[in-house]
């Protein structure tokens, strides 16, 4: 090789290391529980027809099930996805109309709240209960606030209210994931889950299998770190002490990603909320822990 062109050698190295994908594993494949019901379950819900929205410049996936005249729209976190909520769709679709959504990487709660609206007036639903889980619960917190309007009642689960913490203990991090290969940035979240999340989860299969399966390519960097953006995107809150809107205030004493710092300031905040605690379920109480959470988020619903 010409001596003028070695130098393309350590550049090409360099590229290749960068666009190394991501490897692609499925749910199906990643779960390892004895009891095969919730992964059979997971893969006849995702046989379910899905819909398509454009908004703000990105494709929203979305399903609808049911059709009773109340509406629940499901909201996930950081790492999830519509089906993640799959187990309490299918025990809601009975009664109610049931939506879930999958964020695209929109990166600020203004954007994500015009696509949510979008669906819903697609859909012509006026009013909603809204079930928002860690980035859901603070999603939810923001829609309450802007389109109080379009609010019923409201469910804060496992998540956290305007606060700089998250920004400061995170930022370093996520400086250097911006600029990190997508496959660099997976293995570290995976890892995050192995560390922290699934043993505070009981280690349970279902959502193992479900969260593990996002960093394996179902889930990208660019929604990864738009959710983040979104996690300490800040805006003006309802006042939590005066509010007419039913609140139920979700939380573990275990959860590892929501300090107790963080979860009392939420219900300091939120003082008509109802609040629920699960004891040692993690993050993830609405997969490890659906019959309890069901249980209570039907008992409020009913209310």
């Amino acid at each position: 090789m010409n001596k003028r062109l070695l130098w393309l050698i350590p550049l090409l190295v360099i590229v290749a290391v960068y666009l190394y994908p991501v490897p692609k594993k499925d749910a199906l494949d990643l779960y390892t529980g004895v009891d095969k019901a919730p992964i059979n379950g997971l893969a006849a819900f995702r046989k379910l027809p899905t819909l398509t929205i454009n908004s703000q410049g990105y494709d929203w996936t979305y399903i609808v099930q049911g059709g009773g005249p109340k509406t629940i729209l499901f909201l996930h976190g950081m790492t999830g996805g519509y089906d993640f909520w799959w187990q309490q769709m299918n025990a809601f679709s009975h009664e109610y109309r049931v939506v879930s959504v999958t964020y695209p990487p929109v990166d600020n709660l203004s954007d994500l709240g015009k696509g949510i609206t979008a669906i819903l007036d697609k859909e012509k639903i006026d009013k909603v209960i809204l079930v928002g889980s860690s980035l859901g619960g603070y999603l939810t917190q923001y829609l309450l606030a802007t389109y109080p309007q379009r609010v019923e009642k409201a469910v804060l689960g496992n998540t956290f209210p305007n606060n700089d913490i998250l920004e400061e203990k995170n930022k370093t991090k996520i400086a250097v994931a911006s600029w990190l290969p997508e496959w660099l940035v997976m293995n570290s979240v995976r890892q995050n889950l192995f560390d922290q999340v699934l043993p505070a989860s009981e280690n349970n299969p279902l959502a193992r299998a479900q969260l593990l399966e996002n960093t394996y390519g179902r889930m990208s960097k660019a929604q990864f770190i738009a959710r983040y953006n979104c996690v300490i995107d800040k805006f003006q809150a309802i006042d939590g002490k005066q509010t007419a809107v039913p609140l139920l205030i979700f939380e573990s004493d275990n959860d590892p990603l929501v300090s107790p710092d963080l979860r009392t300031k939420l219900k300091q905040y939120y003082t008509t909320a109802q609040v629920h605690t699960f004891h040692n379920k993690g993050h993830f109480p609405y997969l490890n822990a659906k019959d309890e959470y069901n249980t209570v988020l039907n008992t409020f619903l009913s209310k």
